[in-house]
C-alpha cells in the first residue's frame, strides 16, 4: 500500500481585512424613455380604475357576507425587454409589501421578457403611490425634488392582480373547473396571528388546510386542497397571500425482486464485519422504513434508531426501497464486498426515518416539513451523533427548473442550522428517467430531463448517476448491448443542463447508478446484470435485491461521506461536502461523451461549464477524500467571516470582512521541479440560509442569505496588488484597480460557471514553477438577503465556510507533503 497522510487542517490562520467590492454601483437599470405627460396621465387613470374596481368587488362580497381583505393586490408590469424597478415598489413603513416578481415572454416578441411584480397595498395607503405619480407628472427629471422618474418610466401598466399573478408554477397546473387539488399557499410574514388569520379565512371558504406549516424568512407555507374558484376567493378575502404553487407528487422507484437463496453469502460477510460499537457518525436514511431484522443490517441499525414521521405507519419497510438504501449506505455495492474475503470495518451506524406510508401514497403534503421531522426524530433519539441525512425520494418531474421550492428550501433551512445553529450534511438523489421511450434518445434525453425537486437545494449534496456496468452475463441477453459505455453518464440520470445559469450546478457529483440493455429490436430495459446489489427487505424469502439509478448513487455518497466523517470526526459538514467534490474527476469516457474539442484538441470554459451542468464535478475518489499521498497535498481551513455590517443610524448594510489565506507552500520543491506539471484545485464550501418565495432574484430580494467567492494570486503578482485587485477598501482614495493579470484564463471551469450555488470548485493545471508563488487565496462576500433585508435582524451574523486547496504532482517520487508538515510542526504519519 502506498504511503498516506491525513489532510492538513489549518487552524485560525486567515487574516481579516475590511472589504469593499471593487464593482461599485452594480448594474445599471435598462429603463425606457417616456413622454412624461402622456405616461403619467396613463398611470393616473389606471390607478384610479384599480381602486374603483376594488371598491366594487368589496361591496359585492360584503353584500353576500363573503370575507374581505383590508387592502388591494396590484400587479405592476414593465415594458418588454426593459427592467422594472421592483426595489422602489415596497414601503415597509406604510405596510406596502412586494409579494412576488416573475417574468413572462412577450407575445409580440418571444425573445424579450416582461417583468411583473405583485404588491399588496393596505386600504388608506393608495395615496402613497398616487403621490409618486403626481410628482413625476409635475416635475422634470433632475433638480432637487424627488420625481420618481426612474420608477415611473419603468412601469408599462398597472392592474388589479388576478389568480395568475400569484401562481408561481406552470399555468397548466392550475386547478381546473370544480376539481380540488393540493396547492402550496405561501403567506407573507411568519407571525402566528398571520397564520391563524389565514386559517380562519380558509375555513370560511371551505378550504381544507393541513395542520403542518413551514416557516422561512418572511414566508409561511401551508398546504390546502382548493379549487380554482376557491383560490380566487382567497385572493379577494386574505391580505396575506404571496404566491401559490401546485403541491408535488412523489415517485418511488422499486426494482423487481428475485427469490434467491443467498444465506451463505450473508453469513460469510457477517462473519467478516467489524462494526464499531461506539460509532459517533450516523447515516439517517429517509425513505420507506427499514427491516433491520436482516442479518447484515442488525449490527448497524438498532431498533431504537428506527423511526416514522407518523407513528401509526410503523417503522418496518413494507415496500423495500428503504432497506435497499440502508444496505448500500452501510456497505456500498454488495457485489464488491462479497467478492473478497478480508475483514470489513464499519465505523458508522444507520438510522431509518420512515417518511412514506406503508400502503398507498401520501396525500400531497409539505414534504419539506416531513423531511425535517424525520431528521429531528433521529436527533432526539441520539443527539450526540454526527448525522448525515440521505434521501432518494423526489418529485415526479423537474418542473422547477432550478427554482427553489418549499421542499428544497426546507433542506437548505435544515442544513444551514437556521433554527438551531446546527449545520448538517444532507445528501439527495437527482431524480430518475425511467421511461423506455426516453432512454431511446440517450444521452440527449438526459440533457432535457431536469433534476427533480428537492435536488435543486443549494446546500444538499445532490447526486446523479454514471455507470461502469456493461457486462451482460445472462444467457437470455444474447445480442443485447449496454446503452451506456463504461465511464459514461447513466441513462437514468437527470441534469441541470437547461437551467438558467443563476441556479446551482446540479448534480454536484455522480456515482454508480447502473445501466440499461438495448435489445436488437430496439427495446430498452433494466436488468440485474447492470444494477447494484443490496439487502432485501424480506430476508426470510430472499437476502439480496437489486438497486439502481440515482437512489443507488445517493446511498453510495452517504456511505462515502460517513467514512470521511469517521476519519475526521471534528470536520464540519461543509468540509465533508467539500472533500467529496474536491476528490471528484470526470472519467475520460464522460469527457469524450459531452466535451467538444477544438481543432487543437482543447476545450473551452463554456464546454466545461456544460459538462458541469450534466455530470457535476464528476466521480468522487474515496481514497483521495480520505487521505493525501506524498505527491499530493490537501490543506483545509474552516473559518467564520462576517460578510456585512451596518453603520449606526443607517438602515442599509455594506460588506464588511475579507479573509486572506497565506498558505504554507512547498515552494522550494516546486521551484526545483521547474517544468513538472502540477494540478492546483480550490474548493469553497458553505451553507446558505434560504429566503424562498419569488420576490425577485435581483436588487435586494435574494434567495441566499450570503454568498462567498475566492480569488488566487497570479504568478508574479505581489500580495499588495492581489489584495487591491479583490478589495476596493485596500486602495487609496481615487486609486483604480491595479493593472495586473487576474489569471482568470488559467482556470479550467472559470468563474462564470463555478460561481453559482454555495459550493465553488475549480482546477488550474500548470508547471511547478508557475504555481510556486501562487499561495495567496482571498475569500470575500457578495450580496445576500442578510445584507438587503436588514429588518430581519441577521445582517450581523457570522458565516462559516470551508476552504480546501490541493496540490497534486503525477510523479510519485516527489514529496510535497512533508515540507509543508515540517513548516507547521505536524508529525508525518506513515502507513505502509
Amino acid at each position: 500500500m502506498a504511503t498516506e497522510h491525513s489532510h492538513i487542517f489549518l487552524r485560525d490562520t486567515q487574516e481579516t481585512d475590511k472589504f469593499t467590492t471593487p464593482r461599485g454601483g452594480g448594474p445599471q437599470k435598462d429603463i425606457p424613455e417616456r413622454n412624461r405627460q402622456s405616461h403619467s396621465t396613463k398611470l393616473q387613470n389606471q390607478w384610479a380604475a384599480i381602486w374603483a374596481r376594488a371598491r366594487e368587488q368589496q361591496e359585492s362580497r360584503t353584500a353576500v357576507s363573503m370575507p374581505t381583505r383590508d387592502g388591494v393586490y396590484v400587479e405592476f408590469e414593465g415594458a418588454p425587454g426593459y427592467d422594472l424597478v421592483t426595489k422602489s415598489l415596497e414601503d415597509r413603513g406604510a405596510g406596502i409589501r412586494l409579494l412576488n416578481v416573475y417574468t413572462i415572454r412577450a407575445e409580440t416578441d418571444p425573445t424579450q421578457e416582461i417583468t411583473r411584480a405583485t404588491v399588496f397595498i393596505p386600504s388608506g395607503k393608495q395615496e402613497k403611490f398616487l403621490k409618486k405619480i403626481n410628482e413625476y407628472a409635475q416635475n422634470e427629471s433632475g433638480g432637487n425634488k424627488r420625481t420618481h422618474a426612474t420608477l415611473m418610466r419603468s412601469i408599462e401598466d398597472l392592474r388589479l392582480a388576478v389568480l395568475e399573478s400569484f401562481w408561481r408554477d406552470d399555468l397548466r397546473l392550475l386547478p381546473q373547473g370544480t376539481t380540488a387539488v393540493w396547492c402550496e399557499i405561501w403567506l407573507q410574514g411568519t407571525d402566528d396571528d398571520i397564520e391563524q388569520r389565514f386559517r380562519e379565512t380558509a375555513a370560511a371558504l371551505n378550504i381544507n388546510v393541513q395542520a403542518r406549516s413551514l416557516r422561512f424568512p418572511e414566508r409561511t407555507v401551508l398546504l390546502g386542497r382548493s379549487t380554482r374558484e376557491q383560490l380566487a376567493n382567497l385572493i379577494e378575502s386574505s391580505p396575506d397571500i404571496a404566491e401559490f404553487r401546485r403541491a408535488k407528487e412523489t415517485a418511488r422507484f422499486f426494482l423487481e425482486l428475485e427469490n434467491r437463496d443467498q444465506t451463505e453469502w450473508v453469513n460469510d460477510l457477517r462473519s467478516r464485519l467489524r462494526v464499531n460499537p461506539d460509532a459517533t457518525v450516523a447515516v439517517c436514511v429517509l425513505d420507506t422504513g427499514a427491516n433491520n431484522g436482516h442479518a447484515l443490517l442488525r449490527p448497524v441499525l438498532a431498533d431504537a434508531d428506527c423511526h416514522a414521521v407518523e407513528p401509526g405507519w410503523g417503522v418496518n419497510d413494507d415496500k423495500g426501497h428503504g432497506t435497499l438504501m440502508c444496505g448500500v449506505a452501510a456497505f456500498g455495492d454488495l457485489t464488491d464486498v462479497l467478492q473478497h474475503s478480508h475483514p470489513l470495518r464499519v465505523d458508522h451506524c444507520l438510522e431509518s426515518a420512515k417518511i412514506l406510508p406503508p400502503r398507498g401514497a401520501n396525500d400531497p403534503d409539505l414534504y419539506g416539513d416531513i423531511t425535517i421531522q424525520g431528521m429531528y426524530r433521529a436527533a432526539i433519539q441520539a443527539p450526540e451523533r454526527n448525522r448525515i441525512g440521505c434521501m432518494a425520494v423526489t418529485s415526479e418531474d423537474g418542473r422547477d427548473q432550478g427554482r427553489p421550492s418549499s421542499w428544497s428550501a426546507a433542506i437548505d433551512k435544515l442544513t444551514s442550522g437556521y433554527d438551531d445553529d446546527t449545520r448538517r450534511l444532507f445528501i439527495v438523489s437527482a431524480g430518475n428517467i425511467e421511461e423506455q421511450q426516453i432512454w431511446a434518445d440517450y444521452p440527449q434525453s438526459n440533457l432535457g430531463y431536469s433534476v427533480c425537486d428537492p435536488g435543486q437545494s443549494w446546500n444538499a449534496l445532490t447526486v446523479g448517476a454514471y455507470t461502469e456496468k456493461a457486462i451482460l452475463a445472462d444467457p437470455d441477453l444474447q445480442n443485447h448491448v449496454p446503452l451506456a459505455q463504461p465511464g459514461e453518464l447513466s441513462p437514468f440520470s437527470s441534469t441541470s443542463h437547461n437551467w438558467e445559469g443563476k441556479w446551482p450546478v446540479k448534480p454536484d457529483i455522480v456515482l454508480e447508478g447502473g445501466n440499461v440493455a438495448h435489445a436488437p429490436d430496439g427495446f430498452i430495459s433494466e436488468h440485474d446484470d447492470l444494477s447494484l446489489l443490496s439487502t432485501g427487505h424480506q430476508p426470510t424469502q430472499r437476502q439480496f435485491d437489486a438497486i439502481n439509478a440515482t437512489s443507488a448513487a445517493a446511498a453510495q455518497a452517504a456511505w462515502m461521506a460517513a467514512q470521511i466523517q469517521a476519519r475526521y470526526p471534528e470536520a464540519w459538514p461543509e468540509t465533508i461536502r467539500g472533500l467529496m467534490i474536491q476528490s471528484a474527476e470526470w472519467p475520460i469516457a464522460m469527457k469524450r461523451q459531452f466535451l467538444n474539442a477544438n481543432g487543437r484538441g482543447e476545450y473551452s470554459k463554456s464546454d466545461y461549464g456544460r459538462l458541469l451542468r450534466i455530470c457535476g464535478y464528476g466521480v468522487p475518489n474515496l481514497a483521495k477524500a480520505l487521505a493525501c499521498a506524498s505527491n499530493s497535498l490537501t490543506l483545509i481551513s474552516e473559518a467564520e467571516i462576517q460578510p456585512y455590517t451596518k453603520k449606526e443610524g443607517r438602515s442599509d448594510c455594506s460588506t464588511k470582512d475579507m479573509h486572506l489565506h497565506r498558505l504554507p507552500w512547498p515552494r522550494e520543491v516546486l521551484l526545483e521541479r521547474g517544468e513538472m506539471p502540477v494540478a492546483l484545485r480550490v474548493t469553497l464550501s458553505y451553507f446558505i440560509e434560504p429566503g424562498p418565495g419569488e420576490v425577485g432574484w435581483k436588487d435586494k430580494y435574494r434567495y441566499a442569505s450570503f454568498g462567498l467567492r475566492f480569488g488566487l494570486n497570479s504568478q508574479g503578482e505581489t500580495e499588495e496588488n492581489f489584495i487591491k485587485r479583490l478589495n476596493k477598501a485596500a486602495r487609496d482614495e481615487g486609486e483604480g484597480r491595479p493593472d495586473t493579470e487576474s489569471g482568470s484564463e488559467r482556470w479550467l471551469i472559470g468563474s462564470n460557471s463555478r460561481d453559482t450555488g454555495s459550493v465553488h470548485s475549480d482546477i488550474w493545471k500548470g508547471t511547478a514553477a508557475d504555481i510556486a508563488s501562487c499561495n495567496l487565496i482571498g475569500v470575500y462576500p457578495v450580496i445576500g438577503w442578510w445584507r438587503e433585508r436588514t429588518w430581519l435582524g441577521r445582517w450581523d451574523r457570522r458565516a462559516r465556510y470551508s476552504l480546501l486547496v490541493s496540490l497534486h504532482t503525477p510523479d510519485e517520487s516527489v514529496d510535497i507533503y512533508t515540507p509543508v508538515a515540517v513548516q507547521l510542526g505536524i508529525p508525518v504519519e506513515v502507513t505502509v
